[in-house]
């Protein structure tokens, strides 16, 4: 599945900053929607190492009444949350009605890095694919409106930005040994991507593959998906804040 992605879509600055803009406005009134009609909504982000998740989550929020989200950076169960199943710490991460819940990273953790990393049993990830299905229609079912984006990068794209990173003081924190670990495996985890992607899209949670070798390209399909997902779901649409059209008063005739 992933091999079908076309790598090369870019967009340039001037397009990027006005699309930018319009989605991020119509974003945020739908954000008033999702209040008013107190919809919960989550929102999944998953991809590569160094794909831009942070990036594309910043530019999703920034017009967003920060009242009204939680960003939750999912990272290895610890405490209480590695005494229980692995959905238990997600189901108390929820939002409740009327708020957004974004998770960078997520339950898909499961079928990937437990995966292929060892950290549980072939029984248990073959048979998260059931439960992680049945977790969203449960989610959907209830009232929420889900969306999950898998951000892809090609393997050259992400060296690039792993070199980059390392030889930037401010961005090096970002760059760890284990990221490296993990990109020595880039075969066994492509493998466990699109296995998932096969098995986890759905009618009621289907995935979205967003091309990310551009990030300008990147933020803004994921954007502009959100602002479609969002208008479809609250039966609600924006208007376009860049549609400068405006209705002229009709002129007095002239008289003879």
């Amino acid at each position: 599945m992933l091999e079908t992605i076309d790598l090369t879509l870019s967009l340039d600055r001037e397009t990027y900053v006005r699309e930018l803009t319009r989605y991020q406005i119509q974003l945020r009134e739908l954000g008033y929607q999702v209040y008013v009609q107190k919809r919960p909504v989550v929102i999944v982000y998953e991809g590569w190492d160094a794909a831009g998740k942070g990036g594309n989550i910043k530019r999703v929020t920034e017009k967003l009444d920060p009242r009204g989200y939680v960003v939750h950076p999912i990272a290895a169960p610890a405490g209480e949350d590695k005494t229980h199943h692995y959905l238990y710490r997600f189901w108390r991460r929820l939002p409740e009605r009327g708020q957004i819940a974004i998770f960078d990273r997520s339950w898909y953790g499961r079928v990937m890095v437990e995966r292929v990393e060892g950290f549980c049993t072939e029984e248990e990830w073959k048979r998260a694919y059931r439960e992680i299905n049945a977790f969203e229609r449960q989610l959907v079912d209830y009232g929420a409106i889900l969306s999950k984006f898998w951000i892809h990068i090609s393997k050259e794209e992400q060296l690039r930005r792993f070199e980059d990173r390392q030889g930037t003081p401010y961005k090096s924190w970002k760059l760890t040994d284990e990221d490296w670990r993990n990109r020595e495996k880039w075969d066994r985890y492509e493998a466990a991507v699109n296995e998932m992607l096969l098995k986890t899209s759905t009618i009621t949670a289907p995935w979205t593959i967003v091309e990310g070798n551009d990030k300008w390209w990147a933020r803004v399909k994921t954007l502009r998906t959100l602002v479609e997902v969002w208008a479809h779901a609250l039966d609600y649409t924006p208007r376009d804040p860049l549609d400068r059209r405006e209705s002229k008063p009709k002129g007095k005739k002239n008289r003879a």
